[in-house]
């Protein structure tokens, strides 16, 4: 099977880094824990926010369900959604993951992000 999909490399003119967080990281939503790790990953990407990936074994997947929403991003891959469905708190594909990304961000497969408009999430001193 044939892609017409472009992919492209991190470079000086768009570098991606993805490093070890090294804190406790904390996802809320609604006053609800849905993420809880001392293992979350940082990734930052050209000039944009850096985003927390945290691994899935640390993630309350009950809280989620999957969506059939997809995007594509040319320097890592195709991301699968998933919604939140905690109690009251209701939001559409507002969790992403890279389930085979490509492999100049190879470490964030198995991992999940929030988006910060839904989910607070929250990096920890201590």
């Amino acid at each position: 099977m044939t892609t017409s999909k472009p992919v492209k490399v991190p470079d000086a003119q768009h570098p991606i880094t993805v490093t070890a967080q090294g804190q406790h990281v904390v996802a809320t939503v609604g006053g609800r824990v849905i993420a809880d790790t001392r293992a979350a990953l940082t990734l930052q990407e050209s000039t944009y926010p850096a985003v927390q990936y945290i691994p899935r074994a640390d993630v309350d997947f009950s809280l989620l369900e999957r969506s059939a929403h997809e995007t594509y991003c040319p320097y890592k891959g195709d991301a699968s959604y998933y919604s939140i469905r905690a109690g009251e708190t209701s939001a559409d594909n507002a969790v992403w993951t890279y389930e085979q990304p490509y492999d100049a961000v190879a470490d964030i497969k198995d991992y999940v992000a929030f988006y910060p408009n839904v989910v607070d999430v929250q990096v920890r001193e201590d």
